[in-house]
């Protein structure tokens, strides 16, 4: 049995696990190693199973946990170049765990992984696919502005999908942020809102996906309850029905949503 793990999900800490109990890969390792470990745990999970970590980008809460998590467990990592460059000035590769470079495509065991690029403001930025050793294709996608054509063509037929619903726009422009912040939060480089996830959620249910988890929500311009109905309104009305043609769940800052793949 395949496990999809978000283990949180959020500003203060992103982590995905995708594999078996024994053998999978990390998305993403955001906190820090102690709390990865236990995220981890409740899981199921020894540290031990993680055979490679992929980030999507160089923010803290996204790479927090590498430096010691992946020196403790000689784990390697992988990132695009640009991320790897900002990471190694900032202090965060150095230990005894090897680094490569992620060029669109890596095999780790019987697991393929598949980069394309996203919209962020950052060096350069990832989403992924996991394509299981039974040949099911999983998806994370958070921390980009607008689905591009790239994106959307990459996760279409995803069966499991980690997709990021922000913020409520509503709420985000009659907020407390300046006004700087919220440009950059709803500009091409900054985070998809309920509605933009409820757009493209319904294209990916067309297209086959089961189990969509919507994540890396902002603690301040949304609400889990907000989301959640954004997104099953858009899919109600293509005539999907919830726990029979899929399933919708809100990932949480700080506990583990689980998905079973068989």
């Amino acid at each position: 049995m395949y496990k999809f793990c978000v283990l949180y999900s959020g500003s203060t800490g992103n982590a995905t696990y995708i594999g078996t109990k024994k053998e999978g890969i990390l998305i993403d390792a955001g906190k820090n190693a102690k709390q990865l470990c236990l995220a981890l745990s409740n899981c199921g999970i020894k540290p031990e199973a993680v055979k490679a970590v992929f980030l999507t980008h160089e923010h803290i809460d996204h790479i927090g946990a590498i430096r010691v998590f992946c020196n403790r467990f000689n784990i390697p990592v992988y990132a695009s170049l640009n991320t790897l460059e900002v990471l190694d000035f900032n202090g965060h590769l150095n230990g005894d765990f090897d680094v490569f470079q992620m060029q669109g495509l890596a095999d780790i065991g019987d697991f393929h992984i598949e980069s394309f690029h996203t919209m962020h403001d950052v060096t350069e930025s990832f989403g992924f696919n996991v394509f299981l050793p039974n040949g099911i294709k999983t998806s994370v996608i958070t921390d980009l502005g607008v689905v591009t054509e790239e994106v959307e063509e990459a996760i279409l037929e995803s069966k499991v999908i980690l997709l990021e619903s922000n913020h409520d726009e509503s709420m985000l422009l009659t907020g407390p942020y300046p006004y700087s912040l919220k440009r950059r939060i709803m500009s091409e480089r900054g985070h998809l809102s309920n509605d933009a996830a409820a757009e493209i959620a319904v294209k990916l249910i067309k297209s086959g996906t089961e189990h969509i988890i919507l994540g890396h929500l902002s603690a301040e311009n949304n609400f889990p309850s907000l989301a959640y109905a954004t997104t099953k309104e858009k899919l109600t009305l293509f005539d999907a029905v919830e726990n029979e043609d899929y399933t919708l769940t809100i990932a949480s800052r700080h506990e583990q949503r689980e998905i079973e793949i068989s």
